[in-house]
């Protein structure tokens, strides 16, 4: 899979070290930056950059790394097509993906271990979604909320 991958100047340092993890679990990377440590960077515009390159297919899944993980689930659900979620466990992790397709993994690189991390990373990049219908018909339920509110707040 291409997983896109950006974070913040929170989630800078823990970014370098997923970066290895996606790559030996045998992933490709894109990497949306941060390229360096700058308090100066926000948070929305790594989930934005991420959510967008998901959104747009050219990654199959994406993680956003900010310090609580909060701003970042925030901002990259106001993307349509992104199905973000704040995971801090692997129960969460796999779960998100397999009952609700969720597409976006956004991390708090100040809550969470390192070991922690990487056991989450390992468990949402493993798990796909079921399909079976209950799964589908809550997801199309999502999809037409997210239609509904994308084509009344069109310019």
């Amino acid at each position: 899979m291409k997983i896109a991958l950006g974070a913040d100047h929170a989630g800078f340092e823990l970014k370098q070290l997923l970066v290895k993890e996606i790559t030996d679990l045998g992933h490709d990377v894109i990497d949306l930056g941060a390229t360096c440590y700058d308090a100066l960077d926000d948070y929305p515009d790594f989930a934005q950059s991420v959510g967008e390159t998901v959104a747009a297919g050219k990654a199959d899944r994406g993680v956003v790394v900010c310090g609580s993980g909060i701003g970042a689930n925030i901002a990259a659900n106001k993307i349509p097509g992104v199905r973000a979620g704040i995971c801090p466990d692997t129960y969460s992790a796999h779960q998100g993906v397999e009952h609700d397709d969720m597409n976006v993994l956004i991390l708090g690189s100040r809550v969470m271990g390192v070991e922690v991390v990487r056991e989450v990373l390992r468990s949402y990049l493993q798990a796909e979604f079921s399909g079976e219908e209950r799964h589908v018909r809550r997801l199309n339920k999502v999809l037409a909320i997210e239609s509904h509110y994308t084509h009344i707040h069109k310019p």
